[in-house]
């Protein structure tokens, strides 16, 4: 199964990416995942369920302890890994 995750972290702030945010796009860039498009608004990550699952795991706690007040996701099934 392929995963699309989108998410955004809060608070913003439009001068300097907060720590949260970086601690964000390290996770994605690193995580092993098929696509990732990181945007000053919102980031979209695609691949395998297992990868972008651990991947989303690891956002969560990273980006909390970061300073992020406010998580957003949305998780949508986009197809069959190996079809």
């Amino acid at each position: 199964m392929r995963l699309r995750v989108e998410f955004t972290t809060e608070p913003f702030d439009l001068d300097e990416p907060p720590a949260h945010a970086l601690a964000a796009r390290e996770v994605i860039q690193t995580g092993g995942l098929d696509a990732v498009d990181v945007g000053p608004f919102g980031n979209t990550v695609e691949g395998g369920a297992t990868a972008v699952l651990a991947a989303v795991d690891t956002l969560l706690c990273r980006t909390l302890a970061a300073g992020a007040t406010r998580v957003s996701l949305q998780v949508n099934v986009v197809g069959e890994t190996g079809r």
